[in-house]
Order: structure tokens, then sequence, then C-alpha cells
């Protein structure tokens, strides 16, 4: 009884804080009447619900049905076609959480990366034949290049742009349709990736070494942009990149001069002696350690020809055990006396962006947008986040020893009655549930938010004495 307690207490304080936050935010709206729809859409976003678009949500703060209908376009204008920058939103975001993280654990990475959002029609924004990571396979859907800052227990995108296929920028008609800005040309997404680099160096956010997968690593013109910003960079290549063996680097098998023509990097892998490979454990995984074999060697990559190089970088390897060829490879301008494990701890960090992602979509419907237009697709994908910094900030006073590793939770049975929802709400996740995971956070949260709806969004029951804006 004391601990239920205990829980009720800290939930309301939780939701104290969410509608302190709320209020900070409220100026990046550009409007207080705006004030009551950011609230609300950011909270439904928090709260139960398959889909986290803005009918259902609409419904959940609606006190009589008679409403429901202009409460829906209050909520659909706001996200959809009120003129409030969602760049002066994350940015509020941004100010909020960082300091809230960064004093017991400072910045050390930033993370470039994208995400599809599978999609049936063809008319909404981006819409494209296209590779989507969600499905693994090229399908219809939408993709975004985000930019996350990321320290040891945490992270949080701080840019996300939608990509413009080149079909979608050079077609007048949808553009105009969809109210893409005039000014915006066709980028490709090492292009956006670059300009989001360029605008975080200029906006002085705390420098990280820059990570992300071959899509974007194996752009030398990306990696070359990256160094002349003054930053470090630590991103996958695909095996075909080519580069010269460094000279202080370890000799090949068999022991030869140096080639006179730059080697794949997957040639150079299957090279090594066998001495040059050693197994090293990176983190802890949700049910053992994550351990693999890994070799580093010193080489400048190759220009396109081979007639030139880059100054040495380091080349890391990754050949699990049992596997007939390495699976991943490496490039990085971390310092020359960096140790091994160093410089796999590093590289590895890369999994917070796919954490990011799966609970910006699991546990606060990222792809649950169902407009059309550019203007309601970055302002859902703001908000989206916005709700996640509160998240990552509740998380920042925690101990650092309740941090989490990973955590998703399962479909669960629709509950009876208002009660039985409540209690839902509170129960602990099971199966790869850690204790204070981003997951758990947010339905601590909805417990208590729920608490003060005009009806229970699980059973619909009303609750005529709440009042969430109270």
């Amino acid at each position: 009884m004391k601990k239920q307690r205990q829980k009720r207490d800290e939930s309301a304080a939780s939701r104290r804080r969410f509608t302190a936050y709320m209020k900070w935010l409220t100026p990046a709206s550009g409007h207080a009447d705006r004030a009551r729809p950011l609230r609300e859409y950011c909270a439904g976003l928090l709260l139960p619900g398959d889909r986290k678009s803005v009918e259902p949500m609409a419904a959940q703060f609606a006190r009589e049905r008679s409403r429901l209908s202009s409460k829906h376009q209050s909520m659909h204008h706001f996200v959809a076609d009120a003129p409030w920058d969602d760049a002066r939103l994350l940015a509020a975001v941004r100010d909020y959480v960082l300091p809230r993280v960064t004093r017991r654990d400072p910045v050390k990475s930033w993370i470039l990366d994208d995400t599809g959002m599978p999609k049936k029609g063809r008319h909404s924004v981006g819409v494209a034949r296209q590779y989507c990571g969600q499905s693994g396979k090229v399908d219809n859907c939408q993709v975004a290049v985000s930019l996350s800052v990321a320290g040891e227990n945490w992270s949080l995108p701080v840019e996300y742009a939608l990509y413009l296929p080149k079909e979608w920028a050079e077609d007048a008609a949808s553009r105009r349709k969809a109210g893409v800005p005039e000014t915006l040309a066709f980028q490709t997404k090492t292009q956006i990736a670059m300009r989001q680099l360029e605008w975080a160096v200029a906006a002085g956010l705390p420098a990280g070494v820059v990570l992300a997968d071959a899509a974007y690593g194996d752009d030398n013109t990306l990696r070359e942009g990256i160094a002349a910003l003054g930053l470090q960079y630590a991103m996958g290549i695909r095996p075909a990149t080519t580069v010269w063996l460094h000279t202080d680097g370890p000799r090949l098998r068999p022991a030869k001069t140096a080639p006179r023509k730059p080697l794949s990097v997957s040639a150079a892998a299957q090279a090594l002696p066998a001495e040059a490979w050693r197994s090293v454990t990176w983190r802890e995984g949700t049910q053992k350690p994550l351990r693999s074999r890994f070799a580093a060697l010193r080489v400048r990559v190759a220009h396109r020809g081979g007639n030139g190089a880059s100054s040495p970088v380091w080349l890391l390897i990754e050949w699990p055990k049992g596997e007939a060829a390495p699976t991943k490879y490496f490039l990085s301008n971390l310092t020359e006396n960096l140790a091994l494990k160093a410089l796999v701890h590093t590289v590895k960090s890369r999994w917070r962006i796919e954490r990011d992602y799966q609970e910006l979509k699991g546990e606060l419907g990222l792809g649950h947008y169902e407009g059309r237009g550019w203007r309601g697709f970055h302002h859902h994908a703001s908000l989206c986040i916005a709700a996640y910094g509160f998240l990552v900030a509740e998380r920042g006073l925690l101990p650092l020893k309740a941090h989490f590793i990973s955590s998703s939770d399962g479909p669960t049975a629709r509950p009876a009655s208002n009660h039985a929802a409540r209690r839902q709400l509170e129960q602990p996740l099971t199966g790869r549930h850690q204790p204070n995971s981003i997951a758990t956070l947010r339905r601590r949260l909805a417990a208590s938010l729920a608490r003060r709806l005009p009806r229970c969004p699980q059973c619909a029951r009303t609750n005529p004495h709440r009042n969430f804006y109270g």
C-alpha cells in the first residue's frame, strides 16, 4: 500500500512537471491560444491508444460527444495548418532537456540516421517507392533524416527533416498541393545530414563524435565535410571501399611490401593475420553481454580513381566468431593512440538512435500522422519529439544505475472498466522491462494524466468532476 501511494505521488509530481513543461513550450507555438491544443496533443501522444492520430486523441479530451467535432477541428488545425515554427519548438525542447541530462552525463556523440514510415497511398508529401528501414525492403513510404545528440545513458533528436525524393522535388503541382516551401530544392540524404551538422555547429551544441551507418559513411564528401567542421566521426562503410595501408599499421599476410594499388577493406580484412583479431565486449545486452571479434588498422582512404589518399584514419573491422567473412566496417578519424576497446565502444554507441525510433514510433506514434501536408508532417514529428524529450528529462532525474538498455511492451488486453484501465496503466511492463525505461515512465505519467481527463481513455466512461487543466 505504501509503495502504491509512493508511485501515485511520483506520478502526480511528474504530471505537475509536465504542466510546467507545456508552459515552457507555449511561447514557441507563437500564440497563447495554442497553449491548449499544444498540451492536449502532447498529452494525447503520451496517453494509451492504438493510433496517435488526431481523431482518437481529440476524443479523449471532448467532455461531451457533441463537442467532439470542434475538438477534432481545433487539434487538426493546430498540427496541420497553424503557422508555428517547428524549429523554434525543437529549440525550446532542447533548452529544457539538455541542461537536465548533461549535468551528470555529458554529450558524447551526434548520431545521423534516417527512418522510414510505410504509407498505403501516394498523395502524402514525400511518399515514393524507396528503401524503408521499418519494413527492411523497398516499399511505399516517407523517409525522414534526423540528427540526435546522445550521452552515455540518453539521446534526443534535435533535427528532423523529410527527405523529398527527386520525383517529388520536380513535380510542381504536387509540391504546391502539399505546401512544400518554394525555396526547397532537391537534396540527397547525405546533403540533408551535412546541413543538419552545419546547423548544430552554428547553434553551439556541445560537440560529440559523429556516428552514422554505411549509407552516410560511404560518402567521402560527407566525411571530409565533417572533418572540415572540426568534428570527429566513426561511420560505417561498405566492403568495397578502397584504402591504402598506412605504413605504420600491421603487416598483411603474407608479409610483403605495401601493395601498389589500393585494397578493398574486405580484402584487407581477409589478409590480416590471426593475432590481429581481439574479442571485445562493448555493453550489456538484454540477456547477455554483447561481444564480438575486432581488428583495427591505420589506413588512408583512396580517392576516386585510386590516385590520391586522405589523411590516416582508423579502419575498424568486425568479424563475429562463426561467420565466414567480416560483417561490418567502420572508418574513424579519432585520435591515433586510441585503444581498441574505446574505438569499439564509440562506434557501437550508435544503437541509441534505433532505440529512439523504436520508442518514438511504438510509444508516441511518430509514424501515425495521417495528414498529407509538409507542415503537418513536421509539426507532428516535432510534437512527438517534444513529448519524448520530457520523458528523457524525467529519466535524467533518476539515479544513473536505474537507466536502461532497451524496452518494448507488447500488446495488452483492453480492460473492462475505468478502474481496471487505471490499474493496467500503473502495472510495470513485462518481458524486456527495465524499471525506469521510457516505456515505464510514459505509462506512469499516462496514468496520472488519465485521472484528469473528462473520460477514460480505455473504456470511454465519463469523469464529470475531472479537470485536465486544473
